[in-house]
């Protein structure tokens, strides 16, 4: 679980956003709202709330960093709580008293809570410092500057290919929302009995 929060916090953006391979168009403030990544089939433009247009363009920016940085938590969050709830887990110790082992046998939101405070303090510093990394940039991507991007290590595995590199952002995004649906189906599973009868009866929830 401690692995996974890290990466978690480690992986504040993505490579398909990646500024090595970003171009003008990529950023929001260049863009309409159906030219942007992740506006896909089968609904282009899915806004019923109207929030792409609630403000400015540096708005809409803000938004869409703001997508992005939860779709990648998401994704992560997602695959953890799978991987802990499969058992699979490190080998050793954790902290002086707290195995691996240990946390495996647990429930992912049970695991969590057996992590010791010191831990957690060093998990929530490193997604602080992640953060304010991703936003102290010369122009801020509310100004029209690169949309956030993975801060520990630079990885960019993004096409130079306009068409492939849109591709890549749009799956990004897609596969993000899927996964925000996915974690907070799990978290409601966790704590409210039979809130998803799709996974009611699984022993880890």
């Amino acid at each position: 679980m401690k692995t996974a929060a890290i990466l978690l916090a480690l992986t504040s953006s993505a490579a398909a956003f990646a500024p090595a391979q970003q171009v003008s168009s990529n950023t929001a403030l260049s863009m309409k709202i159906d030219e942007m990544p992740g506006s896909t089939m089968p609904f282009k433009t899915f806004d019923p709330l109207g929030l792409a247009t609630l403000g400015s363009d540096s708005t809409l920016a803000w938004f869409r960093a703001a997508e992005l940085k939860h779709s990648r938590c998401a994704m992560l969050a997602t695959t953890g709580y799978i991987v802990q709830a499969a058992g699979w887990h490190f080998p050793g110790m954790l902290s002086h008293d707290v195995s691996f082992e240990s946390l495996s046998t647990m429930k992912p939101l049970d695991a969590w809570d057996a992590v010791p405070d010191g831990g957690k303090q060093q998990i929530y510093a490193t997604i602080l410092l992640a953060e304010i990394i991703s936003e102290a940039k010369d122009v801020h991507y509310t100004k029209g500057g690169e949309l956030p991007t993975i801060v520990f290590p630079p990885i960019n595995f993004a096409s130079t290919n306009p068409e492939k590199l849109k591709a890549s952002q749009d799956r990004e995004l897609n596969n993000g929302r899927l996964s925000m649906i996915a974690i907070m189906s799990f978290c409601a599973a966790a704590n409210i009995p039979g809130s998803v009868p799709a996974l009611t009866g699984n022993p880890m929830f």
